[in-house]
């Protein structure tokens, strides 16, 4: 039977997916292949997911050890998988509590009731959080209306109330934002959907500076940019402040579901019992895993090596547009004659490379952080044949 008439209009899934036509039935390291046994250089990650590549044996171990012991309990009870993972995630970190779930998304709601929460246990009234233009947290109505994009918000209307949004680039609008009704200020360090976009650090300055003047909460979205993807352990690092909040998912697992809310004593407290939950959240099996994607990820020669071959890439992408990101998490404004999309249709279909657009004529590249000068060659060799001439 043809691909078309099993995953075309006659599929069984909802139709809430562009997909390209591809099944891929098996991923090893830096390469996926589809049914018909061809391979294909992911520099997507699975949206900045496999950032150790695909079935790493480490991850794949951890994977089978743990589901022969134990696969699932309710957050009634303690794990040992669980514990692990929030003690090495904030022995590695400014917070001293970590809360699991299941997403990035999931992550960013519990920060916002968390933010909301504090602003109540200390007898404020503020309820109210600052976010950027061109942000991206997730799309349940709580991360979604804290996306200020109004295509991917007009059809879910009326939004979660009490979210203000400012420039992206401009530290006198985040002061001026901030105001005795804030309970916190939702960044991303580097926007991912937005165009891979660093904010810059005057920006992040005045949003510490305001969030400490009103008794806010700075809270990182780092769940694309964190975890060894921008060229550092966590985003922030790179930064000149530290977050009160931070959350994180994709890479965490090594391709398992799993996302992590982390804050500061300060503020972890706020989250009392019967305030937020999930019933998957620290599951064993995740967390098993994320344990050892943490600790691979974690290793400062792997983002050192990262962050050399984001150079490399970058240097050589910006023959092409102009080119924004850190790390490997790399944008490529093309020319606006250019149709990013049909150049990701090409790559995929005729070169067999993986990137997507996150813009008309945007380019975005999330390669594993396992990759190699000479993953980058095929994927550039493939990029200048690709784009029209």
């Amino acid at each position: 039977m043809a691909l078309s008439e099993i995953y075309g209009e006659a599929s069984a899934q909802t139709g809430n997916y562009a997909r390209y036509g591809v099944e891929f039935v098996r991923g090893s390291g830096v390469h996926l292949y589809d049914a018909e046994g061809n391979e294909y250089l992911d520099f997507l990650c699975g949206l900045g997911v496999t950032s150790l590549g695909h079935c790493h044996p480490a991850i794949v171990e951890a994977i089978e050890r743990q589901s022969r012991e134990l696969i699932h309990t309710s957050n009634l009870f303690w794990t040992p998988p669980a514990e692990q993972l929030a003690r090495a995630l904030t022995d590695r970190s400014f917070a001293s509590n970590a809360f699991f779930c299941n997403s990035g998304a999931e992550a960013n709601e519990a920060a916002i009731k968390l933010a909301r929460a504090y602003a109540h246990g200390n007898g404020s009234n503020a309820r109210e959080i600052v976010v950027l233009e061109r942000a991206f947290h997730g799309r349940t109505m709580g991360a979604l209306s804290a996306t200020p994009q109004e295509d991917k918000q007009a059809p879910f209307t009326p939004l979660v109330h009490g979210f203000k949004t400012v420039p992206n680039d401009d530290a006198a609008a985040m002061t001026a934002a901030v105001t005795p009704h804030t309970c916190a200020v939702l960044i991303e360090p580097v926007q991912g959907e937005g165009g891979v976009f660093a904010i810059p650090d005057d920006v992040l300055i005045a949003a510490r500076e305001a969030c400490d003047a009103v008794g806010a909460l700075l809270i990182f979205d780092e769940v694309q940019c964190g975890l060894g993807r921008s060229g550092s352990l966590f985003a922030y690092e790179q930064t000149p402040v530290v977050p009160d909040v931070m959350t994180l998912a994709k890479a965490l697992g090594g391709g398992l579901p799993i996302g992590a809310m982390l804050a500061a004593e300060h503020c972890a407290g706020a989250l009392q019992p019967g305030y937020h939950g999930s019933t998957f959240g620290g599951n064993p099996v995740a967390c098993a895993a994320a344990c050892v994607a943490f600790d691979l990820l974690a290793d400062a020669e792997l983002q050192s090596e990262a962050n050399e071959l984001g150079k490399y890439l970058a240097e050589r992408l910006s023959a092409h547009g102009s080119v924004q990101g850190r790390g490997l998490m790399l944008g490529v404004e093309l020319d606006q004659e250019i149709d990013a999309k049909q150049v990701v249709s090409d790559l995929l279909n005729e070169h067999r490379v993986i990137a997507n657009a996150t813009g008309p004529s945007t380019l975005r590249f999330l390669p594993p952080l396992i990759a190699t000068t000479e993953d980058a060659d095929v994927a550039l060799t493939a990029l200048a044949q690709a784009i029209p001439s």
